[in-house]
């Protein structure tokens, strides 16, 4: 499996429009449900920063996440310009993968 984890700062304003959009029924999940792989989204609020949010999104594998980026980027493209305005920052904090001590 990988998980992909973004971190933003959401504008004041746009709490609400962000969560709708981000959380595991929003627009992005419902996008990535199009592709076969796609295991599912969580979205997280800091409890002390109101402002800062995390989004972890699963993958069956890398490969399953490339061939949505590949079928789908044209979708991807238009909901991302879409979302622009909803912060002031986001960083990818990383591509991960788990680890699955059992099968050595």
């Amino acid at each position: 499996m990988i998980v992909l984890i973004w971190e933003y700062e959401v504008k004041a304003a746009r709490h609400a429009e962000f969560e709708n959009i981000y959380s595991p029924n929003g627009a992005w999940a419902e996008l990535f449900k199009k592709q076969a792989g796609f295991i599912g989204t969580e979205l997280l609020r800091d409890e002390k920063d109101h402002q800062r949010y995390l989004t972890i999104d699963r993958w069956s594998s890398r490969e399953d996440f490339e061939s949505f980026r590949a079928k789908w980027k044209g979708e991807y493209e238009a909901l991302d310009a879409q979302c622009e305005g909803l912060t002031e920052r986001e960083s990818l904090l990383g591509n991960w993968e788990t680890i699955n001590l059992g099968a050595r």
